[in-house]
């Protein structure tokens, strides 16, 4: 410890008091109803599972709130914070890192949002009503999905999977009194031991919201349609081959925090999969995958009023890619071994209408048509020893960028003269993760090492607006790559009604990579107040430290829950961007005889340690207060469930680290989930 106070700018009256709260957080820790324990294998591979399935009517009883967002379900985890810049689409945060350090992935899929202003997280583009499950990995635990520093999410598709259920279905509808939304949904699944076929439809339009005070917060609407469909038949009985589509809609969306909203965001998403269960030798469970997506994205002012001049921003995103992946068994020895890669092409331009009609529009290229090629192998072994395991894993990739568009390589040569076409580089990761049990203690430990190579806004962005820090962004494609040494650590004493967990890890990114101003050029956005270029800092740290638990309290009432600390500083012991204050969550959740049944509390201590250079401004401290009330009918052989809840009951006017620009967050909130299940 005196080693790590020794690093970051911490006073020791700070880190008493930090203590402290730690002691005193199972008092004030949250429940997670929708995840599933981890064996002790799963502990060093996934640091989080969440259940988001609604198909089933056992896991809408334990969820306080079935039908909600996707957002929504992610930011109940343990591990992920949001990001809001409105009512829709919240950007997925670990760590304290954005989605540039992340790795997101759909069923496997690499997919890349369209928008330079982070509209269209990959999130944004499946709905909950079509996934089963969100894995969840930390750091380089992560790297099985990708190449990242702060970890990895891979959203798991609701399949039947070849289980003989037959004809089965259901109807949902939800509504919510602050926005209005209305969620309309429905699937028609069947499925034998030889075939299946999943197929879902579900329909939200929100209307604006109100803060606490019954505060309007203006452009918050959304509306969104998905549909998905995926099928499965089986060649023999250990040989499968199956098939995805998913095709998702948004329009008319405001974003509150940002001076533009969006007509249209639309991703379609394929793939074709096949699958063995037995292979030669000690081989199983191979699976490989081909997969197609395109995303079209497009920004609009239009409904804006008073807005200096006007601006199209459409942007577009096509990934092509795939992986082959199988396991390898022997002795105390499991191995797994995946190749996979992926093309994309990300293309975004911005036209200019000048208020004066004789003078000419105003065109330029944010993104250039770069083209991203990625070809990466990931293996990992777990070692099985009596009462321990140990994962050691490893990723090795080539990636390389080209600027596929002469314009835009032109424009780029403004800044950068001597800049190549193509950019080539070789990412690295290294990670052992070490799991000891003695008695009732569960000892996990690690260290790792992994790379990432900037984004294509980080490495090609021409005149990106940033309206959290006022300023405009342009890449840099000379950086060098970001790199992360990080270390793990959480001891968990396990008891059959008792649990309580106490974790932290750390982070040293190397050529941290954020946008630096040069007063040197000049702004292209009218109100900007400069420009910035995206520049390798020497170094960043990071520290996360969380106390968690859960006591039954008796076989209906169970309490569990969290408090944890962050803290981010740069090599000049400067505040880092977007880093979490002191934050904590509590919840008592009741189950018996098909009735549920929560009382929740959620809050954050002040943000102290925020930095004005990228627009920051201190949060204040709050707490909101929620709960929830469901029954289970059954009627004949199918299933009525029906659940109730309030959000922040006590309407508190709030705003978060995490809200773009401090928009404040909804205010009380009713709302009413009605599903019938057909079996």
């Amino acid at each position: 410890m005196k080693a790590f106070i020794s690093v970051f700018p911490f006073k020791g009256m700070l880190m008493g008091s930090l203590l402290v709260a730690m002691v005193c957080g199972t008092l004030v820790s949250p429940l997670y109803a929708q995840e599933i324990p981890a064996d002790s294998l799963k502990l060093i591979n996934l640091n989080e599972v969440i259940v988001i399935s609604t198909a089933k009517q056992l896991d809408h009883q334990k969820q306080r709130k079935p039908l909600s967002t996707l957002d929504e379900f992610l930011e109940s985890s343990r591990s992920i914070k949001m990001v809001k810049r409105g009512a829709y689409a919240w950007e997925p945060t670990m760590n304290d890192m954005a989605s540039e350090r992340l790795a997101v992935t759909i069923d496997g899929m690499q997919i890349f949002g369209a928008c330079t202003d982070k509209m269209d997280p990959i999130t944004s583009y499946v709905d909950v009503s079509n996934l089963s499950e969100a894995e969840i990995g930390s750091g380089q635990q992560g790297a099985a999905f990708g190449n990242s520093i702060g970890g990895g999410i891979n959203l798991k598709l609701d399949k039947s999977n070849f289980k003989p259920t037959g004809w089965t279905g259901s109807l949902e509808s939800a509504f919510e009194s602050n926005n209005a939304m209305r969620v309309f949904g429905g699937e028609l699944n069947y499925s034998d031991e030889k075939f299946y076929l999943n197929t879902d439809a579900i329909y939200r339009k929100a209307d604006n919201y109100s803060a606490g005070g019954d505060e309007e917060v203006k452009f918050s609407q959304f509306e969104k349609y998905n549909f998905s469909v995926n099928s499965g038949f089986k060649l023999t009985e250990d040989k499968s081959v199956s098939a995805t589509l998913i095709y998702d809609e948004a329009t008319d969306v405001g974003y509150p925090a940002l001076t533009m909203d969006v007509s249209l965001a639309r991703a379609v998403i394929g793939s074709v999969s096949f699958n063995q269960d037995t292979l030669f030798g000690n081989f199983s469970n191979w699976e490989s995958k081909l997969y197609y997506n395109t995303i079209k994205h497009t920004m609009d002012d239009t409904k804006r009023p008073d807005v200096p001049i006007h601006m199209d921003m459409p942007g577009w995103s096509e990934t092509a890619g795939f992986y082959t992946q199988a396991n390898f068994n022997k002795e105390k020895n499991h191995f797994f071994f995946k190749l996979d890669g992926f093309y994309n092409k990300s293309y975004a331009e911005m036209t200019m209408y000048p208020t004066n009609s004789n003078e000419p529009l105003m065109f330029m290229l944010t993104w250039p048509d770069v083209r991203t090629k990625d070809v990466g192998f990931y293996g990992e072994d777990h070692i099985q020893f009596k009462k321990a395991s140990l994962k050691l894993s490893t990723r090795l990739a080539y990636h390389s960028n080209t600027v596929a568009d002469d314009f835009g390589l032109n424009s780029l040569k403004i800044f950068y003269p001597e800049m190549e076409k193509t950019n080539t580089r070789f990412l690295k990761s290294f990670s052992a993760q070490y799991h000891n049990m003695w008695h009732d203690f569960h000892l996990n430990g690690g260290i790792s090492y992994g790379e990432r190579a900037p984004s294509v806004s980080e490495g090609y962005g021409f005149y990106l607006f940033n309206s959290f820090d006022n300023h405009d962004y342009i890449g840099d494609p000379g950086l060098k790559t970001e790199s992360s040494a990080d270390a793990n650590i959480s001891i968990t004493f396990k008891k059959p009604i008792f649990e309580i967990t106490a974790s932290a890890n750390y982070f040293r990114v190397f050529n941290y990579i954020i946008g630096v101003v040069d007063n040197s050029l000049s702004t292209m956005t009218i109100g900007a107040e400069g420009v910035k270029i995206y520049t390798n800092l020497e170094y960043a740290q990071l520290f996360n430290t969380s106390l968690s638990g859960r006591y039954s309290i008796s076989n209906a009432f169970k309490w569990t829950g969290q408090i944890s600390y962050h803290r981010g500083v740069d090599n000049d012991g400067e505040n880092l961007p977007l880093i979490s204050p002191l934050s904590y969550r509590s919840a008592i959740d009741f189950y018996k005889n098909q009735y549920s049944a929560s009382l929740s509390v959620d809050g954050a201590g002040e943000q102290s340690n925020y930095n004005p250079t990228y627009g920051e401004t201190k949060t204040a401290a709050y707490a909101t207060l929620s709960a929830s009330f469901g029954k289970r009918f059954f009627l004949n052989d199918n299933d009525l469930f029906v659940k109730t809840g309030i959000e922040n009951i006590l309407d508190t006017h709030y705003s978060s680290y995490t809200d773009w620009n401090n928009i404040p967050r909804m205010g009380r909130n009713f709302y009413l989930t009605i599903s019938y299940s057909i079996n």
